[in-house]
């Protein structure tokens, strides 16, 4: 990123920036508060200057949210110095699952598409009473604040009643996508124990039945602490005979009566998911967040960052396997309808979700980097097949949004929308850098640092600085922190992955770039995949935005090989059919990484690859590819969607001068 301006591609009217939540909340600081901030730079940084201010900030979000408790506490903050070991509203009692179910009527609290196949909707009276009967049978089954309940399911409403009746209970969710084998679905459920296990028999991917009740039974076996397990019936027979000591769950469900839900108010820091890291690099780390801090920062995020109003209808493209879906179904206690939706995007073709955007009213339209790369290069225009009016914000997240990205966007979706590259992670259950509806976009970055997050971009000194890549770091404590790691007593794997390379400071472990300009951030990809050449430190995002310009090629994954004490950048290409590796090509390859970049990111290697290894949430694996590269063992393949393309990478004979 250069100190030059770059492209401005979308401005919001003065009437679309008085409409939104984010001016709303400016208000409220104002005539609650005597905070008088012009616009959200100022917003940004009066939020996070100070410890008062970042105290004044989550209080003022607490009541212009409305957030439900039994009592929130005279203190805001404790230990508000530590990195780790800070604490907000320490006071408070609120039951998460409360607060998403506020809402009463019959108008959608959540619609359901299963590609083509399936098409349901909730009521909220109708999702509220289901949440009460799946909680009476969890209560019955000896659940209890703290005990983990698992979810091995699509992303369907089941999941989100499970979810909900589990934190009603002040229990601990965990889920992980039915594409997960059973080495993977005990990688993570092995470590956290659950006492019950819902799981689904079938679902469908790409037009297709895939079985999951085989691996159901398989795991259960295995899962010793799993006293019920409940199977969903979805795209298969629903026969849970197969399967020790289980029932289908809409029998189960059927047996309790409803009514009123005894929601368990609980501390603020208390337990309430486990995620899982995307264990590539051996077994998942199991990161468990609390209720107050999840709800406060997924209120933030999509009220004042997204802004996502009352009756609006909130999509993002994701599995139970990845924190987005955390993410999406806490649209609720933003009083919006959630769309879920599940299988292949491109299930019958790429017009699903738009179909799905037209037709549900969709306001909030969140994918993929690669999904927009795809309809770039694949000649889609959707805004000129679908009605698109209905979308104000389009989100993109999972991978940098290259600024090739942007311009598919604007150029084949729709001109007048707020597009909102998003990034931070499981880590936080949220974004460190987000969106800023009353704002410009600019071409290739990332509009604004989210709110009372002391984000900055340090060099290898440790240094603040501007229009330089270095690593992403948060240098004051955020609500939605980890409680903890799973099986970390002293806390020594917690401090390690955060806290050990700068003093009472987060390391995020992003490579980043921080405008001076427009205050804008770029995302060039992890810290720890990034390539270093003669010792000078490049993001693989850099060489991705330029190779993927050429029309040959579809993707790309770039890693650095050891070679004696230097290090040599290797790029592995996936073509466009009919296209082949020609000398031609390579060199036009290295030409507009040279002239797009710089002579230092042209890499020494072009090899060609059939297929790109992927996380089941769609990221390309550097990291593994490199160990395979190194011949050294990749130690959790059940955590890629195609573990079998790790051997397109192995003992090539180009590699070994």
């Amino acid at each position: 990123m250069s100190a030059q301006k770059p492209e401005m591609l979308w401005q919001p009217s003065q009437e679309r920036i008085a409409s939104t939540r984010l001016s709303g909340f400016m208000d409220h600081l104002k005539r609650q508060y005597g905070v008088e901030v012009r616009d959200y730079p100022a917003l940004w940084d009066w939020s996070r200057a100070s410890r008062e201010n970042v105290e004044t900030f989550w209080s003022a979000l607490w009541d212009f949210c409305g957030v439900v408790a039994e009592t929130r506490g005279d203190r805001v903050t404790a230990d508000f110095e530590k990195m780790p070991g800070a604490a907000f509203f320490p006071d408070a009692k609120l039951n998460f699952a409360e607060n998403l179910l506020q809402q009463q009527g019959r108008g959608d609290a959540i619609v359901f598409w299963g590609e083509d196949k399936v098409k349901t909707r909730l009521s909220h009276d109708a999702l509220y009473q289901r949440v009460s009967k799946v909680a009476q049978g969890l209560k019955e089954q000896g659940v209890e604040p703290g005990d983990r309940v698992a979810a091995y399911l699509p992303n369907m409403p089941e999941t989100m009643i499970v979810m909900l009746a589990t934190a009603s209970l002040g229990a601990i969710f965990s889920s992980c996508s039915p594409d997960f084998g059973p080495q993977g679905v005990l990688d993570r459920f092995g470590q956290i124990e659950p006492k019950v296990l819902f799981a689904v028999d079938a679902y469908y991917y790409n037009g297709k039945v895939r079985p999951s009740a085989p691996t159901v039974a398989e795991v259960v076996k295995q899962l010793p602490s799993v006293q019920k397990t409940l199977l969903v019936h979805y795209a298969g027979d629903g026969d849970p005979s197969g399967i020790d000591n289980a029932e289908r769950m809409d029998a189960w469900e059927e047996r309790f009566p409803g009514g009123p839900i005894d929601f368990v108010q609980m501390p603020f820091n208390s337990p309430l998911y486990i995620l899982f890291s995307s264990g590539t690099t051996g077994q998942p780390k199991c990161i468990v967040h609390g209720a107050g801090g999840t709800l406060l920062q997924h209120l933030k995020e999509h009220q004042l960052q997204t802004d996502v109003r009352p009756g609006d209808r909130t999509f993002y493209f994701t599995t139970c396997g990845w924190m987005m879906w955390n993410w999406l179904v806490s649209a609720l206690a933003s009083r919006a309808t959630v769309l879920l939706y599940d299988g292949s995007p491109f299930a019958p073709d790429w017009r699903i979700l738009f179909r799905m955007a037209q037709e549900e009213g969709m306001t909030q339209f969140g994918t993929s980097a690669k999904f927009i790369d795809a309809l770039g290069n694949g000649g889609a225009m959707p805004g000129q097949e679908f009605d698109l009016s209905s979308v104000r914000t389009l989100m993109s997240t999972g991978s940098p949004l290259l600024a090739e990205g942007f311009d598919v966007v604007y150029n084949n979706i729709k001109s007048d929308i707020c597009l909102s590259s998003i990034a931070g992670g499981t880590d936080i259950v949220g974004c460190f850098v987000a969106g800023n509806p009353i704002g410009p976009v600019y071409r290739g970055e990332i509009q604004a640092r989210c709110l009372a997050l002391d984000v900055d971009v340090y060099d290898e000194n440790g240094q603040s600085v501007r229009d330089q890549k270095g690593e992403l770091v948060c240098r004051k404590p955020f609500p939605s922190m980890p409680v903890k790691f799973w099986n970390d007593p002293d806390g020594t794997r917690f401090f390690n992955a955060y806290f050990a390379t700068y003093e009472n400071t987060w390391h995020h472990g992003d490579f980043a770039e921080i405008s001076s300009v427009t205050g804008g951030v770029v995302i060039y990809g992890r810290s720890d995949a990034t390539l270093n050449p003669g010792g000078v430190r490049i993001g693989t995002a850099e060489i991705y935005r330029q190779v993927e310009k050429l029309p040959e090629v579809a993707e790309s994954i770039v890693i650095g090989q050891n070679v004696g004490d230097d290090q040599r950048v290797v790029l592995f290409v996936h073509l466009n059919e009919g296209y082949q590796l020609t000398e031609d090509l390579v060199t036009r390859i290295k030409q507009q990484i040279k002239s797009g970049a710089s002579p230092r990111h042209v890499p020494a290697k072009v090899l060609e690859v059939p297929e790109i290894p992927r996380t089941r949430s769609g990221k390309i694996v550097e990291l593994a590819v490199r160990d395979v590269v190194h011949g050294n063992v990749v130690k959790n393949k059940e955590a890629l969607a195609n573990p079998e393309a790790l051997k397109h990478f192995e003992g090539r004979d180009e590699l070994r001068d």
